[in-house]
């Protein structure tokens, strides 16, 4: 109690993310754990965190159902959480942390990819629908909620009748390869821009289709 006294007290200027709980943010990266999955379409999300706790010289560590890591930006924090769960249970560790840091379900950000988008293509939507991708779907019964933001990282969907499975949990392109870290970068700033310009300004920078190659 004193010391949420002494944080309300405290100059605005001075407050840190601690003090405000809305200015934490949990962003979720989903994929699949284990060197074999590490290059693979599937693990996007995953590739999108690891980006961007390299850029920031921060280490993920092990903790209760995923790595864990933690970023700041212009006042908010940013709790950078890679299931351990795989992807089909992608929720259990999303509900835990939610409630371990008491967010609110408008300070989630999912990021997966998404079969349904052509390769390059990002979209950022502050609700919807699973759209048939199987961690979305997990979050959302265990959170019993639509209700908080997601952005897809499109994949393509190059493969035959019945290869779906193959495809998103084969490797990318090599050409694909070199342009995921332009596509990384393009997320990060679009969480940030979530969370400082709010939720449709950040949509309507960050859902653009990619330029012709």
């Amino acid at each position: 109690m004193l010391k949420a006294l002494k944080a309300l007290l405290r100059p605005k200027s001075d407050r840190t993310p601690e003090d405000n709980p809305g200015m934490n943010y949990l962003v979720a990266g989903l994929g699949n754990i284990g060197a074999e999955y590490a290059s693979t379409r599937h693990n996007s999300g995953f590739m999108v965190l690891d980006a961007w706790a390299q850029a920031s010289n921060v280490s993920f560590r092990t903790e209760r159902y995923g790595d864990m890591a933690e970023v700041s930006f212009k006042g908010r924090k940013f709790y950078l959480l890679k299931p351990s769960t795989y992807m089909n249970l992608s929720g259990n560790a999303v509900r835990y942390w939610m409630g371990k840091l008491k967010l609110p379900l408008e300070n989630l950000v999912v990021v997966c990819d998404d079969i349904n988008l052509p390769f390059g293509t990002v979209r950022m939507r502050k609700s919807g629908s699973d759209g048939g991708h199987n961690g979305l779907k997990d979050i959302e019964i265990c959170l019993e909620s639509t209700n908080w933001a997601r952005i897809r990282i499109g994949v393509g969907n190059n493969f035959s009748k019945g290869g779906q499975i193959d495809y998103v949990i084969g490797n990318f392109s090599p050409e694909e390869k070199e342009e995921m870290p332009r596509i990384c970068d393009k997320v990060i700033e679009g969480i940030k821009n979530y969370s400082t310009i709010g939720p449709d300004r950040a949509m309507n920078l960050l859902n653009t289709r990619p330029s012709k190659q």
